[in-house]
């Protein structure tokens, strides 16, 4: 059996990742309070969690390798490039964790290894 492929990441977060996640997060909360969560991620240490518990903690579909950034983000992982870490928000009220920016990495480090190790800062 060949040895999963070896994922690559940042030692923080891509600067214009949190402006992606204020931007997905206004979608579901007053921009107040997305304003406090982007700070907050931006303070949270980084951790790990396996890609298959990320996966049933959100409650998202896995998108396809069809998708042009999960081939985007694929293509780096074959590569050996860094990936930026995921930034998550526990939703205790709805019982899931919000994927406020890292789904398409996500999605593509499945692919490789369900078991992965994700990087992530989770508030």
């Amino acid at each position: 059996m060949s040895k999963p492929k070896e994922i690559n990441w940042l030692f923080d977060v891509a600067e214009h990742n949190y402006p992606a996640a204020a931007s997905y997060l206004c979608i579901l909360y007053p921009e107040n309070q997305v304003a406090e969560l982007v700070e907050n991620l931006r303070a949270a240490p980084l951790v790990q969690f396996k890609a298959k518990d990320i996966f049933r903690a959100s409650q998202l579909s896995l998108l396809g390798v069809s998708n042009s950034h999960v081939e985007k983000d694929t293509n780096k992982i074959e590569e050996g490039i860094s990936l930026s870490p995921l930034l998550l928000v526990r939703d205790p009220q709805n019982g899931k964790v919000i994927i406020a920016d890292g789904y398409h990495r996500l999605c593509a480090v499945y692919r490789f290894n369900e078991d992965a190790f994700i990087h992530c800062k989770i508030i």
